[in-house]
């Protein structure tokens, strides 16, 4: 399961599990978001993608913590996610899409 999910309506799902009841049909989901353990790197960097891109999940996004947060943003493209763009530690990056928003990953921690 991805660690946040934002469907079609916009409505954010933070910490989507299983075990919290928290899921949403692959058709009504706009993004996932992973945020990269140090324990699951290779599971949230390959393997997760791999499964969002079958399910035709539009928009993916990863967030690094180490060696600095860093959000990496990519864009479904003939099946699999394709590197929009980069997003650095003290910079804002606006986005357009799935939806306008501007952020510096180094505001983002996990919680």
């Amino acid at each position: 399961m991805p660690d946040a999910v934002v469907g079609h309506s916009g409505q954010a799902h933070a910490g989507a599990t299983a075990e919290d009841g928290v899921s949403d049909d692959a058709d009504g989901v706009q993004l996932v978001v992973e945020l990269v353990s140090p324990g699951n790197r290779t599971l949230d960097r390959k393997f997760k993608p791999m499964l969002y891109a079958e399910a035709a999940i539009p928009h993916f996004w990863r967030l690094e913590f180490e060696p600095a947060p860093m959000l990496v943003v990519y864009d479904l493209q003939d099946g699999r996610y394709v590197e929009r763009t980069a997003a650095l530690a003290g910079a804002i990056t606006r986005l357009e899409s799935p939806f306008p928003v501007e952020l510096d990953p180094a505001e983002l921690s996990r919680r």
